[in-house]
């Protein structure tokens, strides 16, 4: 069934539990998968840099990722180029209460307006997930609430891998920070 026609789940009411996360550039943390397969949905945005990334992504319902910068065939092995070439710009998810809109943010300009430019290009979203500068930023200072959930992989990661968690109900959403500490080491 469609995530807009949903409302709750019969499990107390609790809505939807939605990862928001981006810039992995071919190598997902574990401790975020293990969050992600916790969650209905997982929004990558961009700059993935592999399939085994999104294969790795194992939500209850679905992955959805957008094309980053770094998403190139140049920089993705061969022959993943059909879903490479699959990859989106945008993309816009239907939620209790909401949309979510999903961009990587690098076509959105400099830092200083970044925002400003979010905004006006999703105004029907309640939330703009963008990436590109590996830096967690929550605005909520107005409507669409604009998110970067800094990166989830090894590349700049700025205090550890990250990402946030929305928890999405008809009336209500709520959004959560999680950093982990360090790296783990290469398997």
């Amino acid at each position: 069934m469609d995530a807009a026609g949903e409302g709750k789940r019969g499990n107390g009411g609790v809505g939807l539990r939605i990862a928001l996360l981006s810039d992995t550039h071919g190598d997902l943390d574990p401790r975020v998968a293990a969050v992600v397969a916790g969650c209905d949905y997982a929004l990558h945005a961009g700059d993935v840099g592999a399939a085994a990334v999104l294969h790795a992504l194992q939500p209850r319902r679905r992955v959805i990722a957008v094309r980053g910068n770094n998403d190139t065939p140049a920089n993705w092995p061969a022959d993943e180029a059909l879903l490479l070439a699959a990859l989106p710009e945008e993309a816009v998810l239907e939620l209790p209460g909401g949309r979510v809109a999903v961009i990587h943010g690098h076509q959105a300009g400099e830092p200083a307006r970044r925002h400003d430019y979010l905004r006006a290009r999703f105004p029907e979203a309640r939330l703009v997930l963008y990436g590109h500068s590996h830096r967690r930023l929550m605005d909520q200072s107005r409507t669409p609430w604009v998110v970067n959930p800094g990166a989830a992989g090894r590349s700049r990661t700025y205090g550890g891998p990250s990402l946030v968690i929305l928890a999405a109900e008809a009336e209500n959403w709520r959004v959560e920070e999680l950093c982990f500490t360090g790296l783990p080491p290469r398997v």
